[in-house]
């Protein structure tokens, strides 16, 4: 699924209008009345007081058009207009004349905080002050406005976004954004939803298609890329029946040191898990026999250093190394990491945790890291990698300059993981908060490498990794919560996450709709 930036969304409605033979305005109706339609079904006319609160323009006129439909189906509504400018668009004027025509309770002009009404808790409360093109900070008496409507005890409903966010600019004032219990958006959804400054402010969502130009919308090239399972049903690659361990590769990882064997664990055993068909642990000696038990499956070789890595030597050619974890910032580890990249040629590369402190600290090590490669650095790891970023979208710039510059795919963790490639972004719509628990980030670099290992393109290996990690821990949260779920739950349910894959079920809703 694509997302789009405002300027995009504004141009595919002139070009739907045009070929469409349609005004803006037959544009609006549309929306409304998909907003409407939304509304009735879980309604049934129930006579609950339904507050919409417009601005002055689009949006604004949206929410007119919506107040018209629900007043001609008998339903109780209150319109409030934020009459903070003279200036009007063109689509509001025409709406509000229709809204006149069907009540004899006009719209209410709000022009100070005196005009704020009365809101019971069971009622509910439209928003459709601000669009996704704003660009300014809501001020003054429409800021206490927002600030009045989130501290009411009523169902708040956000139409296409929340008001005081945009669909792809940062933020402008976390003081001035309704905090909406769920969105309604239009056609696609907006890169913001999906960024922890501005996400939270979108706890729910769903999107409502109002017939934009499909051809237009195929050929025009994303923001990004929203991961989905039909997606994912696309990136598996079907096992062959007479295939044998070697097709499926070998898996080299290389880490841990004193008291931090458990990281190497959770990556080597990932990685079978996900099908890789050989995996070797490289470890220091007081972490062999940690591995021989714990994993018995994973094949092990020891370093010459009791306690840390020290030299990287193989009688062997691995198809894939995953570095970095529990690995520590030894000097005799950050340089044998170095010579990893410049004397293991021609092979896939997953680089984490330590392994990307170690760049971060010796930056040298960037002229020498390997194309390809993918880096999965947790948010304090990221930050000493590309310095400090002013907001999340600031993030995503820096991260795809890197990725650009060094050649290499970079997964930035958290509640959407983003996978960069460039300028390229895809987000995982896979995953839940139980998730934020050790060793989680080491299950899916050991995901990411089995894959690789497997023969998937770096890109796909990224991406469907971070899908099918995100699914797991999904799979475990319905069984154990939130609270409950480690690490080692997420291993155990890659093979049902495999599984879920080709399971008949409901067309995936962008968050869930039974919570909101």
């Amino acid at each position: 699924m694509k997302i789009f930036s405002s300027k995009q969304l504004y141009n595919a409605d002139e070009i739907t209008c045009e070929k469409q033979g349609i005004s803006s305005v037959d544009l609006m109706e549309r929306a409304a009345t998909q907003i409407f339609n939304w509304l009735h079904q879980r309604m049934q006319g129930a006579q609950v007081p339904i507050h919409i609160f417009c601005g002055i323009g689009n949006n604004g006129g949206d929410g007119l058009a919506l107040g018209r439909l629900l007043i001609e189906s008998g339903y109780n509504v209150n319109i409030y207009v934020a009459n903070f400018t003279d200036k009007r668009s063109k689509c509001f004027l025409i709406n509000y004349d229709r809204v006149k025509s069907v009540t004899k309770k006009w719209p209410v002009l709000m022009r100070s905080e005196e005009d704020f009404p009365e809101i019971h808790p069971d009622d509910i409360i439209v928003d459709c002050l601000f669009g996704i093109g704003l660009n300014r900070a809501p001020e003054g008496w429409v800021k206490a406005l927002i600030q009045y409507l989130n501290a009411q005890k009523a169902f708040r409903l956000s139409v296409d976004i929340p008001s005081g966010i945009s669909a792809n600019e940062p933020l402008l004032d976390a003081d001035a954004v309704v905090k909406a219990n769920h969105t309604l958006t239009f056609q696609a959804p907006k890169l913001s939803f999906f960024l922890p400054e501005t996400g939270v402010f979108v706890p729910y969502f769903e999107i409502l298609d109002i017939g934009l130009d499909s051809e237009h919308l195929y050929n025009e090239k994303p923001l990004a890329q929203l991961i989905y399972k039909p997606q994912a049903q696309q990136f598996y690659k079907q096992r062959e029946k007479f295939a044998h361990k070697g097709v499926y590769g070998h898996t080299l990882v290389v880490g841990g040191s004193k008291g931090k064997m458990g990281a190497v664990s959770f990556t080597s055993k990932a990685a079978l898990r996900v099908g890789a068909g050989l995996v070797t642990a490289y470890v220091p000696k007081c972490g062999n026999d940690i591995l021989q038990i714990s994993v018995p499956e994973v094949m092990t070789v020891t370093d010459s250093s009791e306690f840390h890595i020290s030299k990287v030597i193989l009688d062997f050619k691995p198809t894939t190394i995953v570095a970095g974890m529990g690995m520590g910032q030894h000097t005799e580890s950050c340089k044998a990491l170095k010579d990893l990249f410049t004397e293991i040629l021609e092979t896939y590369f997953v680089i984490d945790a330590d392994a990307i402190n170690c760049i971060a600290n010796d930056r040298t090590l960037l002229k020498v890291l390997p194309k390809q490669s993918i880096l999965t650095p947790h948010e304090g790891e990221l930050k000493r990698l590309l310095g400090e970023w002013k907001n999340d979208f600031d993030k995503l710039e820096k991260a795809k300059e890197f990725s650009k510059k060094f050649e290499v795919v970079i997964v930035l963790k958290g509640a959407h993981t983003i996978v960069v490639n460039g300028d390229n972004l895809y987000i995982n719509n896979t995953g839940n908060p139980g998730m934020a628990t050790a060793g989680s980030g080491d299950v899916l670099s050991g995901m990411i490498a089995g894959l690789l290992s497997q023969g998937y393109d770096p890109l796909l290996a990224a991406v469907f990794g971070v899908y099918l990690h995100g699914s797991a821990g999904n799979l475990v949260s319905q069984e154990k919560g939130f609270e409950a779920l480690i690490a080692s739950d997420i291993i155990e349910h890659i093979g049902s996450a495999f599984l879920m894959l080709f399971q008949k079920e409901e067309m995936p809703q962008t968050e869930s709709e039974e919570e909101a």
